[in-house]
């Protein structure tokens, strides 16, 4: 369990869960809520690479997946 979470520490990934989930849930659909997942992912890979880091597609995953998670969320709930 510990590596669980050291693994979501490690570079800011819990950011990046946070924010997916929050954009993915403020949208309006299931579809919107993935697409919004995926955009928000793309842009923060983006400014990344605008301050000269490298690209990490593990935090791109990260925040697709907690993306995804409030999409199912919307979808079974509404």
């Amino acid at each position: 369990m510990n590596k669980f979470f050291s693994f979501f520490a490690a570079y800011n990934r819990y950011k990046h869960l946070i924010g997916g989930f929050i954009v993915a849930t403020l949208a309006g659909s299931f579809y919107a809520a993935v697409y919004a997942a995926i955009v928000a992912a793309s842009c923060l890979e983006l400014k990344d690479h605008l301050y000269g880091n490298s690209r990490d597609w593990t935090d791109w995953l990260c925040t697709l997946l907690s993306g995804i998670i409030a999409a199912l969320m919307f979808y079974v709930l509404f």
